[in-house]
């Protein structure tokens, strides 16, 4: 979907959950370290986060667009086969190992 088909708030939630990830990604530290961000300013964040999330959801949902906006691997295979759980157990007169 490209930028002119947002509405406005979507852009605006698009570009604010891009710069709050990028200062995460930014003042990233190892384990064990002091991370340079206030415990309340990372709660902070992740709560802007959240929000942002459910709002994107409810505004594609009221818009009528499928929500896909879920991570994926780069060698990731665009198509996905679904396997039933059923078809995997066993059968009841199958023996044990």
């Amino acid at each position: 979907m490209s930028e002119p088909d947002l509405s406005k708030e979507e852009q605006i939630l698009r570009m604010v959950k891009k710069v709050l990830t990028d200062v995460a990604k930014d003042t990233y530290v190892k384990p064990g370290l002091r991370h340079p961000l206030s415990d309340n300013t990372i709660l902070g964040i992740r709560e802007c986060l959240s929000l942002i999330t459910a709002r994107e959801q409810e505004l594609a949902k009221a818009a009528g667009r499928e929500s896909k906006m879920r991570p994926r691997f780069v060698d990731e295979p665009q198509s996905t086969v679904v396997v039933s759980l059923d078809k995997l157990k066993r059968s009841e007169t199958e023996p044990k190992d």
